[in-house]
């Protein structure tokens, strides 16, 4: 199961709580919603994965798909706060050599500004 919690921040930076698991059932269930927050128009993102507990090769594709169409349109999304099992993942997949992962908001945000221009 799983479940998303979208935060409009400063300086025009989406935030996209992804809470639950990003398996198979999980996956279908944020999909189209997830997408539809970050990958449909010129953004700035920031995925928070601090409640993500589990997260499997279909959520990689989703999280790749819509990093992949931000960065078409000229946009960005990073990721912060992974749990500990979530960031071995993204790293033993290569994801952390294609999507920048930061300890906190602070540090993404400061990414975000200087790569992306509105």
């Amino acid at each position: 199961m799983a479940q998303l919690e979208i935060q409009e921040l400063d300086n025009a930076i989406k935030q996209v709580k992804i809470i639950g698991r990003l398996d198979i059932q999980g996956t279908g269930e944020i999909e189209t919603s997830f997408t539809a927050h970050t990958a449909s128009k010129k953004e700035k993102v920031i995925v928070d994965l601090a409640d993500l507990n589990f997260l499997s090769s279909i959520g990689i594709r989703l999280l790749l798909t819509a990093a992949k169409a931000q960065t078409k349109r000229g946009g960005k999304i990073v990721f912060i706060n992974p749990q500990s099992s979530v960031e071995e993942t993204l790293v033993i997949a290569g994801i952390n050599l294609l999507i920048p992962i930061y300890d906190n908001a602070a540090l993404a945000t400061e990414d975000l500004n200087a790569a992306v221009t509105e």
